[in-house]
């Protein structure tokens, strides 16, 4: 076992494990952004993260983990990693979100674009990807699902 990989368990673990993180069912897009939310900060102005919320077969949340922080217009999502944590959780769905500082509400060309491979790199693993949620500082959001964009 590597550094990275005691980082990544002790992560899954805390985040897991924690009394701070609330299993909630989660039936529609309003409901995961809420919970979703609670793990951005006042840094949602600075730079774009991105994160998955785990799910089990029933659609209750089981975990969450933090993929990626990158840059004021930008955050590099390997899908690797999303399936790692997916998979280490047995989760059988995600949904994946990450902020526009800017306050931008629309979702890019690479938004779609790595959101649709993602879709299809899951689908070999049976892991469902239920949304994908793009959140802005004044607190609102836009469902990539709901607007047809996958």
């Amino acid at each position: 076992m590597t550094v990275t990989d005691k980082f990544y368990e002790y992560e899954i673990k805390a985040k897991k494990g924690s009394s701070s993180f609330e299993r909630v069912k989660v039936q529609d897009a309003q409901t995961a952004f809420e919970v979703i939310r609670k793990f951005y900060h006042e840094d949602i102005a600075i730079y774009e993260s991105f994160f998955i919320l785990m799910l089990d077969s029933s659609k209750h949340t089981i975990g969450y983990a933090k993929i990626s922080q990158g840059g004021r217009k930008a955050t590099v999502v390997d899908i690797g990693i999303v399936a790692k944590f997916a998979i280490d959780n047995l989760a059988d769905s995600i949904i994946i979100a990450h902020n526009h500082p800017s306050g931008n509400l629309s979702a890019s060309i690479a938004d779609i674009a790595m959101t649709k491979k993602m879709l299809e790199g899951l689908r070999f693993l049976d892991i469902s990807l239920e949304d994908h949620l793009i959140l802005t500082p004044d607190n609102q959001f836009i469902s990539l699902r709901s607007k047809g964009l996958f």
